[in-house]
């Protein structure tokens, strides 16, 4: 190692030189095989899920009526800005980790522990709640085919609906499965799950333009009036829900080093895949709003619904396929996220060594990648939907206020360095991620709070403990002192 690199920092806010993480990348033990368009596949596979197939139609119904094509509009400028501020970093810092390594290089080890330890979090029960949702979109296929299935395996206790005894269900099985499968599928190495991920997205994107295209020729434009029924304030509250549709570039970000050339690449994939998700979200609120009053929107299938009251009802199933098609390349993206987290954390001392091992043929992190698709299993399989999304929120919040605030002062810091991607509009872009993630925080209810501070505290006391002595940094600082 060189010796012309600066002198860590002691104390919790030591910062790894960025001058060390083309030392980090030389010997990850990671495959770099994911081009442009895998990686824009990524970036579509996280954003398009429930957005189009669910959210859109409640927020429809309930919040924005035909405005919802504004909150979409809204909420993807937001998650634009925080997106250019992604982007910059992705080209400077191309390593695993995304907005933990972007925190630790630039803001100190200790605020990026704090953003690791949250996405480990939020990236795993995100998995466990779409896996949560695709075994309800299984249900319907099954009793669309008359299939019937023991009640103890149907859900988790205490979601029996209406006209089911309680206590019948036990456990969400196929949920659990789901989550199980898609830890396999990212442990049999990048290159093969990349491949499945990138078929699944086109025959997904595939499904959303049928459904746009057959839509169109059934669209009247009275259905349009009144456009903002609940006001423009129903909008801007439809904005604050969407929002969570409109992010999963933030989890593609942590395959930098499984891009064949990530500097120029993931800048590009991470603007393209929001670019190509918000068109398909706009055009989709158009064809649902047009199709059908917002009052008379079937809020759990908007689509579905729709089709079938324009004498189309054989469209219903192919809907339903699409859909669980398009949550589960939702599943794929954020378990290879909080995978590339955890074994970016591990390689850096904070989290035991062990747990990043790659395996030795497959070039992946098989240890964690299993650890954290149990732990999503656990939780798709016992908690209802609504518990574990309350897991979901506030980390990535978080997260793209630490990465907005990062880049202004890494520019100003350090002008000197360079970028493959500069974020337009410095300071004001970044502040605009900033303000919108924390007007966002102040819709999250007090049982989400309690349950991110009761999180936020075990790391914090596992990073005193364990971290802070145990990271290379404070190794390497160790190493000089006694040099001298």
């Amino acid at each position: 190692m060189s010796s012309t690199l600066p002198k860590p920092r002691t104390g919790v806010l030591r910062r790894k030189p960025i001058e060390l993480i083309d030392d980090d990348v030389e010997s990850n033990g990671l495959q770099r095989t994911l081009g442009l368009w895998q990686l824009t596949a990524i970036g579509i596979g996280g954003i398009i899920g429930a957005g189009i197939f669910s959210l859109a139609g409640a927020v429809a119904h309930d919040t924005a009526g035909p405005a919802v094509l504004i909150s979409f509009l809204i909420a993807g400028i937001a998650s634009a800005a925080a997106a250019f501020s992604y982007a910059e970093f992705a080209g400077l810092i191309p390593r695993a980790g995304s907005a933990y390594t972007y925190g630790y290089v630039v803001l100190g080890e200790i605020v990026g522990w704090a953003i690791g330890w949250d996405l480990l979090l939020e990236y795993t029960a995100i998995v466990a709640v779409v896996a949560i949702g695709i075994s309800g979109y299984f249900n319907d296929l099954l009793g669309f085919m008359h299939i019937s299935l023991p009640n103890w395996m149907l859900g988790a206790p205490g979601t029996e609906p209406e006209g089911v005894a309680p206590g019948s269900y036990k456990v969400n099985l196929f949920a659990m499965l789901l989550c199980l499968l898609v830890a396999y599928i990212l442990n049999q190495g990048m290159r093969g799950a990349a491949r499945f991920e990138t078929l699944l997205v086109y025959l997904k994107i595939g499904v959303v333009l049928l459904v746009i295209t057959v839509g169109a020729f059934h669209i009247h434009a009275g259905n349009y009036q009144p456009f903002a029924p609940f006001g423009w304030s129903g909008a801007m509250t439809g904005a604050a829900t969407v929002f969570f549709a409109v992010f999963g570039y933030d989890a593609m970000s942590t395959a930098a080093e499984e891009s064949v050339d990530s500097r120029k690449h993931m800048p590009k994939a991470i603007m393209y895949s929001l670019g190509i998700s918000m068109v398909l979200y706009v055009l989709a609120c158009l064809v649902l709003t047009g199709m059908v009053n917002y009052t008379k929107i079937d809020s759990e299938a908007a689509f579905s619904s729709a089709f079938d009251s324009a004498g189309m009802g054989w469209l219903g199933a192919i809907i339903a396929v699409g859909a669980i098609l398009g949550i589960l390349t939702v599943l794929f993206t954020f378990l290879m996220g909080a995978a590339r987290v955890g074994f970016s954390m591990s390689r850096d001392g904070l989290l035991p060594g062990w747990l990043g091992k790659t395996h030795p043929t497959k070039k992946a992190p098989t240890r964690i990648t299993w650890i954290l698709g149990c732990a999503s299993a656990v939780i798709a399989g016992l908690l209802p939907i609504g518990e574990a999304a309350e897991l979901t929120n506030i980390g990535i919040l978080l997260a793209f206020v630490v990465v907005c605030v990062a880049v202004i002062v890494l520019r100003y810091r350090r002008p000197d360095l360079p970028r493959e991607f500069r974020c337009p509009g410095m300071p004001v872009v970044p502040i605009i991620g900033v303000v919108f993630s924390l007007w966002l925080i102040t819709f999250l209810t007090a049982e989400t709070w309690l349950r991110f501070s009761f999180w936020f505290a075990a790391g914090i006391l596992f990073y005193f403990a364990y971290g802070r002595r145990r990271s290379l940094l404070a190794n390497r600082r160790r190493d000089i002192d006694a040099d001298r």
